[in-house]
């Protein structure tokens, strides 16, 4: 298993807007071939500041599977607008 872990700053203003869309792309990767599990979390000292966790059974199944595929299309047009910069994804997994 590997750890999707991903800083978003989502634009002033527009926090509320993007949590509801986040709902809606969350069907899209819960839906994908080796996605196990996600969580968005809200940062508490710093307004429009989340992390997203995603857990894959392979690293292949999120930058293969996931991103190149049809469905991250469509999450792309749901919530890559609100974000400011563009966050840096990373991997991690269990030692």
């Amino acid at each position: 298993m590997i750890t999707e872990a991903v800083l978003l700053q989502v634009k002033q203003g527009m926090e509320e807007e993007y949590e509801q869309a986040f709902k809606q792309a969350s069907t899209i990767i819960s839906s994908m071939k080796g996605y196990i599990s996600h969580e968005l979390q809200r940062c508490l000292e710093v307004k429009g500041k989340y992390l997203l966790i995603v857990r894959w059974e392979t690293l292949e199944d999120h930058t293969i599977g996931f991103r190149k595929s049809e469905e991250y299309q469509e999450w792309k047009k749901i919530l890559h607008h609100y974000y400011d910069p563009f966050p840096t994804v990373e991997h991690f997994e269990t030692i």
